[in-house]
């Protein structure tokens, strides 16, 4: 398994843009698919989006399709969101995962190995 480590969330106003890092352990980065999922307070946990290994298939929740972009770069074993036209009910705890595969799901509960999530709150 890879370990996962979020970055980038804070505080922002509604229409802003916030960038998310994930940087995973290890050499095999480029096996995984990887996934970004969020969770607000009393709701469960969703889907966000989603990147192939290879990074040329991606899939995204309709709440965030045409304002959140997922990336990744596999010779620095990190994956991105590009969070634009931020809403304050994109507010959450943002969760990057892996899982050994080369395209992912939407299932949170098929990937194998999560980071320890990062707070984005938007006011309007």
């Amino acid at each position: 398994q890879v370990q996962l480590v979020e970055s980038g969330g804070g505080l922002v106003q509604a229409g802003d843009s916030l960038r998310l890092s994930c940087a995973a352990s290890g050499r095999t980065f480029y096996t995984y698919a990887m996934g970004w999922f969020r969770q607000a307070p009393g709701k469960e946990r969703e889907f966000v989006a989603t990147i192939s290994w290879s990074g040329r298939t991606t899939d995204y929740a309709d709440s965030v399709k045409g304002r959140f972009t997922i990336s990744r770069e596999n010779n620095k074993n990190t994956v991105y969101l590009q969070m634009n036209s931020l809403k304050p009910e994109d507010t959450a705890v943002y969760y990057c995962a892996a899982e050994r595969t080369q395209f992912a799901n939407r299932l949170a509960h098929d990937f194998n190995s999560w980071g320890q999530g990062t707070q984005v709150t938007v006011s309007s």
